[in-house]
């Protein structure tokens, strides 16, 4: 790139970086919202919950990056064109190729990262969120006891305990399980959760039950350890199941056909495909809307706001368009090629927009404001 062209690039770059550090923090915070379920509900660590707020943010950016892309171009070029030193910039001879290659660069490497994020970071790391959440669901101590109240995780099994120890020990235990028209009570000084041959049992030390029969009989019984099969009362998934949204390319295009599930699903797998790979487009469409918003138009010192505007309302109506023809392909596959036509579509438009129209330039620029602005190219 000639000098002009680099001094133009870094203009629009660290506006990018800046509106998607900005925007990748909005996204952590409502993250926080959604992970806190794991420190909650499953009394996870703080290190499970950051962990699962930081796994959930690549599927993120790529959503984020073409708004930062469309904002930072927006605000970087409308301070260039006010300015005048793009008005500048054709009046040295620079065609509005040149004028614009900068940004569409920018535009093509953020297409590429996203176009990355979304192929292997994205899937990875939902596939790991799967993983810590399987894993915090699996934790039967967390599941079924909160400490000082008493729950019902399944039907017929009341469960309390005093305190809960960070091993998932339990202390002042209370259980209580219905049997038809008999039940059973327990009490106990301590209990522990665990597994045994792959079952769900709880182990009680120190207590006695209570058990009334169907005839109304009462049987007192104190017991150094019993043990509970927890299994009639838990139905719970015994693998690690992936979701659409968690796969990786070749699997969304490629699926096992022998599964039931993934035959069920092959329209939304090849959907969510598609979208995978016409997502990063939305990058340079936007890209080049921005550029047709501001330079594509008559010049004004007062700004563009009306045409930032109007260019804003176009960019959310086409993502909007794109979701919505990925939801549709899902039943009709043939309309999977209308998610590539969006972005491209636009991109074509806003690109004929600016080339249609001359060069903005309200008057020739003085000897001294194009020397002004090579000298700030050049710092």
């Amino acid at each position: 790139m000639i000098l002009i062209e680099r001094y133009l690039f870094r203009q629009l770059l660290v506006p990018t970086v800046l509106a998607l550090a900005a925007l990748t923090a909005v996204a952590f915070l409502s993250q926080t919202i959604s992970a806190l379920e794991l420190v909650i509900d499953q009394r996870q660590g703080l290190a499970v919950f950051i962990k699962a707020t930081l796994l959930a943010l690549p599927e993120l950016m790529s959503l984020i990056l073409p708004v930062a892309v469309f904002v930072a171009a927006l605000i970087a070029l409308n301070r260039l064109h006010t300015e005048q030193e793009i008005v500048v910039c054709f009046a040295g001879g620079m065609s509005r190729w040149d004028v614009i290659s900068p940004a569409m660069r920018l535009a093509a490497g953020a297409a590429l990262l996203a176009l990355a994020i979304n192929l292997w970071a994205a899937p990875a790391a939902s596939q790991a969120l799967r993983a810590v959440i399987f894993a915090a669901r699996a934790d039967l101590a967390s599941t079924l006891v909160k400490p000082g109240e008493f729950t019902e995780p399944a039907s017929g099994l009341t469960v309390y305990a005093q305190s809960v120890s960070p091993e998932g020990g339990l202390k002042n235990l209370f259980v209580h399980q219905q049997r038809g028209a008999g039940s059973t009570t327990f009490s106990a000084h301590t209990g522990q959760i665990t597994k045994r041959a792959g079952a769900p049992i709880l182990i009680m030390r120190q207590g006695s039950s209570q058990e009334l029969s169907a005839a109304g009989v009462l049987n007192f019984l104190s017991f150094d350890e019993y043990t509970l099969d927890l299994s009639p009362f838990l139905a719970r998934e015994d693998e690690l199941h992936f979701k659409t949204s968690d796969r990786f390319l070749h699997e969304l295009l490629f699926p096992d056909l022998s599964q039931a599930w993934e035959q069920q699903y092959r329209f939304k797998m090849l959907s969510e495909a598609n979208s995978r790979l016409a997502s990063p487009l939305y990058n340079i469409a936007f890209m080049a809307l921005a550029l047709a918003a501001v330079i594509g138009g008559p010049f004004s010192r007062l700004g563009y706001s009306g045409r930032i505007v109007a260019a804003a309302a176009v960019a959310a109506s086409a993502r909007l368009l794109g979701f919505a023809f990925q939801a549709v392909a899902i039943n009709a596959p043939w309309l999977n090629v209308m998610q590539y036509a969006v972005p491209i579509g636009l991109t074509a438009l806003a690109l004929r927009a600016l080339f249609s129209r001359p060069a903005a330039s309200p008057r020739p620029p003085s000897r001294w404001l194009r020397s002004s602005a090579l000298a700030g190219a050049g710092a």
